[in-house]
């Protein structure tokens, strides 16, 4: 589903993604119509823009997601703003490209966040990791060391270690010599187990427990 609220922007993105295969079920042009259309038709992806009229794109962003973890959202913006980044990305987000990005990594954006991947333009996966590296310095308000905490197998805590290194699936299984889909089903049991939500979200917790670095023991 493609959400702007510019028509000419809106439609040339809609038939380029319909050229490539995509099955687009959907677009609106304002923030309140994109709510109802995507909880009618459950899009596996929604291609949001930020600056929308109504709602803004983040709000959309985190009521979709909030009611369908499964959503995955990739955010076509024209604004690189590290603050606009990290507040997409808070807010849910999957990805985040700036409109600059060609047709060809248009698709292949939205086919790789499909499967799971967080697609960034080129400096942003930097700012992001960054600010959760940050935050996860921060003093915790929880308590990360509770024994009755969701435990994961090795496997799974590997695979995650790979997540956190900003890995996209192929790459972990091709390290790991497993399929892509059994990358996929250790991603979704994790989140799961530890109640998440997206990759971003499994990429902090790895950071704030340390599992992102190499077992040196």
């Amino acid at each position: 589903m493609v959400v702007d609220d510019h028509p000419m922007w809106r439609d040339a993105v809609a038939r380029d993604l319909a050229e490539a295969g995509l099955d687009v079920v959907a677009t609106a042009g304002d923030g309140e119509q994109a709510v109802r259309r995507a909880q009618a038709v459950a899009p596996d992806v929604l291609v949001l823009d930020l600056n929308l009229p109504l709602k803004p794109g983040v709000q959309v962003c985190k009521e979709l997601v909030g009611a369908n973890p499964a959503l995955r959202v990739l955010v076509l913006s024209a604004s690189g703003e590290h603050a606009d980044v990290l507040e997409a990305v808070k807010s849910g987000a999957t990805g985040y490209l700036l409109k600059s990005a060609s047709t060809e990594e248009l698709i292949d954006a939205v086919r790789r966040t499909a499967v799971g991947d967080a697609v960034f333009t080129p400096g942003l996966a930097g700012l992001v990791l960054g600010e959760y590296r940050r935050l996860a310095t921060e003093p915790a308000t929880g308590t990360p060391d509770d024994p009755k905490a969701p435990q994961l197998t090795d496997r799974e805590t590997e695979v995650l270690r790979l997540v956190a290194k900003g890995l996209s699936y192929k790459q972990i299984a091709e390290r790991l010599v497993i399929s892509h889909r059994t990358v996929q089903n250790h991603v979704q049991n994790t989140l799961g187990k530890l109640q998440l939500h997206n990759r971003v979200e499994l990429v902090r917790y790895a950071i704030e427990r340390g599992i992102d670095k190499p077992d040196d023991a």
